[in-house]
């Protein structure tokens, strides 16, 4: 046999072989399949893309942040336009949540946040003018996760020093006081059982079972989590199609949100299905 039928014939021979394996099922929470999203590549002008949520559930516009340049984004998932508003100078923002319907609320980094009505955007007020920060009002971290539950704030902290990162993370509760000023108001810890240190990067809570969903972009993982933030399991994501995942929403039907900064290559919104 010439040596050239031979390579073919060796190549047809591997192929047949790992042809056969079955590839393992992709675990994924009750109502979703983490391998079939529907994608929306999103333009350059978002390659950093780092939180995103809705307004009351609504699906129809996405408002997004990316941690550079202090921009609150509106946009329709499939066009091309992406209008912004301006709320701060330059920074390191990770994170955005509507607070009690009102007000957007951004997280940057260093555990500063930054507030302005929803109301000024939604109207094309002046960028801005009407923002107040809270700079430095969580203690000393990298915060990376924020959600707004009713008139609370819960700011996920992703390096803590006090936090063990593998059986509990830090979250805080914030409320506006009698002086209708923010303030920590609770210290929870998370429980989330990783076999090693757990980093998250979103957290958002599910409309239809409560459940509390926590996102990591360096485990590749997402955590489930009990109404009571009690932990239940743990799901790993496929870092091909999760390549840095950094923002999580839901909308009012329970669909879930994932946004991927570039990384390399260009960020996307990965929508899965809820079918419960």
């Amino acid at each position: 046999m010439r040596i050239g039928a031979i390579f073919v014939f060796c190549i047809a021979l591997f192929t047949s072989f790992t042809g056969c394996r079955e590839q393992a099922p992709v675990v994924s929470p009750p109502g979703y399949d983490l391998s079939e999203p529907k994608k929306f590549v999103v333009g350059e002008i978002l390659h950093e893309i780092s939180g995103v949520v809705f307004y009351k559930g609504n699906p129809d516009t996405l408002y997004a942040i990316e941690d550079e340049a202090g921009r609150l984004f509106y946009l329709h998932l499939g066009e091309r336009q992406y209008p912004y508003w301006k709320f701060g100078k330059r920074g390191d923002y990770e994170d955005v949540t509507i607070l009690d319907d009102k007000e957007f609320v951004v997280l940057r980094s260093d555990g500063s946040l930054f507030v302005f009505p929803i109301d000024q955007v939604r109207k094309g007020g002046d960028e801005g003018a009407s923002t107040k920060s809270y700079e430095h009002i969580l203690p000393s971290g990298e915060y990376e996760g924020l959600y707004a539950d009713g008139g609370k704030l819960i700011a996920l902290c992703k390096n803590c020093p006090e936090d063990d990162k593998r059986d509990e993370v830090s979250a805080y509760v914030l409320q506006y006081n009698a002086n209708h000023e923010l303030a920590i108001t609770d210290h929870i810890l998370v429980q989330v059982k990783v076999s090693k240190r757990f980093h998250p990067s979103a957290l958002a809570r599910h409309p239809k079972t409560g459940e509390w969903y926590v996102l990591s972009s360096v485990n590749k993982a997402l955590i489930v989590l009990d109404e009571q933030w009690k932990y239940k399991k743990t799901y790993e994501l496929d870092p091909i199609l999760f390549k840095q995942p950094e923002g999580l929403a839901f909308d009012k039907d329970g669909n879930m949100y994932v946004s991927n900064e570039g990384h390399g290559g260009t960020a996307n919104v990965l929508v899965f299905s809820y079918k419960p």
